[in-house]
């Protein structure tokens, strides 16, 4: 039975986005007959509050978007991510870095619109791991290919795209993109339902993921995204409307889905802006 997961983060309270995303989540799994674990992604415990991930499992319960399996959450698996780790240690894939994201941005020349890549200024430096240091994966050259089932036939080059992954960061925080891999692997998720604002970061996980023993990666879906008026999408950071903010006015649950609903219908129709 195909399993998929719904996998807020609660840096915010839920908003449009995150409901158009539970949309897609949840339509896929009940036309497949497949389940929805929620997961927790709070691996960034700096950022991460308490408070938003009750109000997101409240308004979840609210919107009636149950899921089949947890939640579970990513700050409980710290010892699957540190045997995870240690397996690609042992294969001598993993070095220290002390470098800032000024310092990567600053390499990479700071092209406005392009992703940074990790030039490996710390590749062969033999810094020991502690305080202040992160830890890389060495990433050979190589082309990932796999299928989206909205967008077709994909082709990455991760190392060319963003160098050495970063698998924990200096402040000891484990990486969104080393976290999904480990939970996605271990859960038994093999659909990935997700904004197309992470299609970038497919190749690097699937090469992450036959590191770590998966020899066959889950499908990947990458939805397109809904936007303010201005172009930009929706973001907790830019203070657009959240759920709770819906429902103090006096919002229905069968609205908001609605409106979410709409503004994906929106999103595909809209004249003169490519899916992409």
């Amino acid at each position: 039975m195909t399993l998929t997961r719904f996998a807020p983060s609660p840096t915010g309270y839920l908003h449009l986005g995150h409901v158009a995303n539970a949309l897609w989540v949840w339509g896929v799994a009940d036309a497949l007959g497949g389940r929805v674990l929620l997961r927790i992604e709070d691996h960034d415990r700096g950022r991460c509050r308490p408070e938003y991930e009750r109000a997101l499992l409240e308004d979840l319960e609210w919107l009636g978007l149950r899921p089949h399996l947890g939640p579970v959450r990513q700050s409980d698996a710290g010892p699957a991510y540190a045997e995870a780790l240690a397996s690609l240690e042992r294969r001598g894939l993993v070095y220290a870095c002390d470098c800032s994201r000024k310092v990567i941005a600053g390499d990479a020349g700071d092209v406005a619109n392009e992703e940074p890549r990790y030039p490996g200024r710390c590749r062969e430096r033999g810094l020991a791991p502690g305080p202040g240091r992160g830890l890389r994966l060495r990433l050979g050259p190589g082309v990932e290919r796999f299928t989206d089932a909205l967008l077709g036939e994909q082709r990455q080059e991760p190392s060319a795209q963003c160098g050495d992954l970063l698998l924990r960061d200096r402040n000891g925080n484990w990486t969104y993109q080393f976290a999904v891999v480990v939970d996605d692997l271990r859960q038994g998720i093999d659909l990935v339902i997700r904004g197309r604002d992470l299609l970038s970061s497919t190749g690097r996980q699937i090469a992450l993921a036959r590191l770590l023993g998966r020899e066959r990666p889950p499908v990947f879906l990458h939805h397109p995204l809904i936007y303010r008026p201005d172009g930009a999408k929706l973001s907790k950071a830019a203070g657009d409307p959240g759920v709770r903010d819906l429902r103090a006015a006096g919002a229905t649950p069968v609205e908001v889905l609605g409106r979410a609903a709409e503004l994906v219908e929106l999103r595909f129709s809209a004249p003169g802006r490519s899916p992409t």
